[in-house]
């Protein structure tokens, strides 16, 4: 009897939401598991089954006067939320940054261009941007009523500026006219926080850091990684959850799932392939024919925010600025 509770109680602490998810990468008829231009089937077919059991499982917790499961142990946590890592991982094989760049400087620049609007809309911006800026000793130089006049469609134009092009002046003046590739001194650059310089180290050095933007920080407290709201301190709670090594892709795996799936307002429980991991599912639709109308991006049939999207993207190029 001691053996059973003992093998129990490890079962329990294994697989603490309800029952063990199905790996989302189906089999194909050849036995192969589907990835790329699959990755919408996955969250539309696998998601819908997967999303079923989600809500059957609380329906039996909660709805019949049953016992109510017991609070989740930290360690449960720590395993749920490196399995749902793996999951994205299938989901999103393709996950990337979503900004355009072909060097560390454009991926800074646009990367502060992004706050407070899409990647698209940088996207479409940078092009003119750097045909007529393409060096920090060019954009120092820069006529800020120009330049203004170029990136007015990312919004906040002119503060913008100011960020553009003292940013860089001290590049140009304190680091060769070269992006450093430490975290202590991209933050002392005008415009520069600690998520715009993980992204950048991140995707242009190589260096892991976790970018906390909205997507993220919404989701990870959806999922109960964290209960913190100060970016700084929800990178830390996430941090010490997983390997260092896997930080950046993480960051783009979350943000893919929250700007594709698990939308701020209405996401789309019932097209969700982690919804059994999720402890926060029912929040959002979860009938599965109306989720998937719900759906964006590629996983909706869209294009996707990247006019220079990776090879790997199954999804189509974002339209360049004016046109459609």
């Amino acid at each position: 009897m001691k053996k059973v509770a003992k093998k129990a109680a490890e079962e329990a602490v294994e697989h603490p939401v309800g029952k063990p998810a199905k790996r989302t990468a189906k089999k194909t008829g050849t036995g192969k598991k589907t990835t790329g231009a699959g990755a919408a089937d996955r969250a539309t077919g696998a998601g819908s089954g997967t999303a079923e059991k989600a809500a059957t499982g609380a329906a039996k917790k909660t709805g019949t006067g049953k016992k109510t499961a017991k609070p989740e142990s930290h360690l449960a946590m720590v395993r749920r939320a490196r399995r749902i890592n793996r999951e994205l991982a299938e989901v999103y094989p393709y996950a990337h940054p979503e900004l355009d760049f072909r060097n560390p400087f454009e991926l800074l620049v646009a990367t502060v261009l992004s706050a407070q609007t899409t990647d698209l809309r940088v996207n479409q911006t940078t092009p003119a941007l750097f045909a007529a800026y393409p060096t920090p000793e060019d954009m120092a130089a820069a006529v800020p009523e120009e330049l203004e006049e170029i990136i007015r469609p990312t919004g906040f134009f002119r503060a913008k500026s100011r960020s553009l092009i003292g940013l860089s002046a001290s590049l140009r003046d304190n680091f060769g006219g070269e992006v450093p590739g430490r975290l202590a001194d991209l933050v002392t650059l005008p415009g520069v926080g600690r998520k715009t310089a993980n992204v950048v180290l991140g995707n242009a050095f190589g260096v892991p850091g976790i970018t906390v933007d909205t997507h993220f920080g919404r989701l990870v407290r959806r999922w109960k990684w964290t209960e913190q709201e100060d970016p700084e301190k929800v990178e830390a709670d996430v941090a010490a959850i997983f390997p260092k090594s896997e930080w950046t892709m993480l960051s783009h795996r979350v943000v893919f799932h929250g700007r594709r799936i698990c939308h701020s307002r209405k996401p789309a429980c019932g097209a969700c392939p982690i919804a059994p991991l999720c402890p926060s599912y029912g929040e959002g639709e979860t009938d599965p024919e109306k989720a998937r109308k719900l759906l964006k991006y590629e996983m909706g049939g869209y294009p996707g925010q990247r006019l220079s999207p990776p090879p790997n993207y199954p999804g189509s190029p974002a339209p360049p600025l004016g046109a459609g």
